[in-house]
This record gives structure tokens, sequence and C-alpha cells, in this order.
């Protein structure tokens, strides 16, 4: 029985933030506004952007992701982490403990976090049902096999994400993108270890 093609997203440098550094951000009371849905149900771009502030350089205009958290968190590239002098560990989204931090600058105000600069790690996030059809568990570790005109890739090291509220997708960062010769979306298929 063969397994159905998993949907190959490029998630690019993006924030979240709590709603008191969203109100130091951008004024007090300010809610975010919702741009665009993304694939994730609730999930959404906002309309508003920050600038990342590096010892090296400054990121400007790098959307803020919807609703929301419980902590901020900033998820580029490795390519990004270079270009602003920091150093970034690979983590999955929410495991900012011990990582790096950096200044986040709005149109009212900056945030310094002492924490919250990440890679994320490769992943996809599946509903129960779609785990089951494709034989995987939550938290598992798999490699992810896409094919693309003259940059064909396996990727290792891909995390399994089981929710009822997920939608199917596996999310790769822009420089993983780039090595695949993916510009927006591509299809994937797991391949157990």
């Amino acid at each position: 029985m063969s397994k159905e093609k998993v949907l190959v997203e490029v998630s690019a440098r993006h924030v979240h933030v709590t709603k008191e550094h969203l109100e130091i951000l951008f004024g007090p009371g300010h809610e975010l506004t919702p741009k665009k849905d993304l694939s994730q149900p609730g999930q959404y771009a906002a309309a508003e952007r920050v600038d990342l502030v590096g010892p090296r350089s400054t990121i400007k205009g790098v959307s803020i992701l919807g609703p929301c958290r419980n902590a901020s968190q900033v998820e580029v590239s490795l390519s990004d982490a270079r270009t602003l002098g920091l150093s970034a560990m690979i983590r999955e989204s929410g495991n900012i403990h011990g990582t790096t931090g950096i200044e986040l600058v709005g149109p009212a105000g900056s945030v310094t976090l002492t924490e919250g600069l990440i890679v994320a790690k490769r992943h996809i996030h599946l509903t129960p049902e779609a785990a089951l059809a494709q034989g995987v568990t939550n938290g598992q570790i798999v490699n992810v096999k896409v094919e693309t005109p003259d940059r064909s890739t396996t990727f290792g090291d891909v995390v399994i994400r089981v929710s009822e509220k997920f939608s199917p997708a596996m999310h790769i960062d822009t420089d993983e993108a780039n090595a695949a010769a993916i510009s927006s979306t591509a299809w994937g298929e797991i391949v157990l270890n």
C-alpha cells in the first residue's frame, strides 16, 4: 500500500509575541490584524511587522504570526542568524529555554528577549488519522524524500507532531527550501528510518 504524499511548505522567518510584548512594540491595547490565513487552523500572518536587531545587522519588516502566545519566539534560518551576528539553536517551536536572545523593534517601542531565537527543527504536522495512515507516531523522527527538478533531496531528522488541531503539512525553512529548489510548496514522501 502506497502512502499519501505530504505537503511541504516553506516557513520564512517570523516572530511570535505575547500580548504584553505586542503592546510594548505597537502601543497599549493593540491587537494583531490578521492578514493571511496559514495552513494550520487558527494560525495567521498578521499585518504587523517588526525589525530584528543583532550585533552585526538588522533584518527589517519581519512578519508576526498570530494569535499571541504565552512566550515570545523568533524563528529564523541559520543564514539569517549569521547575518544578525547571533547563534541560533535548532529547536522545536516552543522549546526556547536556554536559547539566544534578540531585540525586537516596533513602531512604539522595543523588547529585548533574553531567550527565544531559534531555527525551527524540520517537522510534519499530522492529524491522528493521517499519522495512522502514514504509520508514524508523535515525536517519531523520520526522513522525507522530496523530488524536484534538478535538486531532489531527502531531509533527515524530521520530527512528527500529531494533534487533532493540525492540518497535514511539513515545514522547512528558507535555507532548506533553497537546497531543494523549492520556491513555495512541494510534495514529499515519508521514509521510515
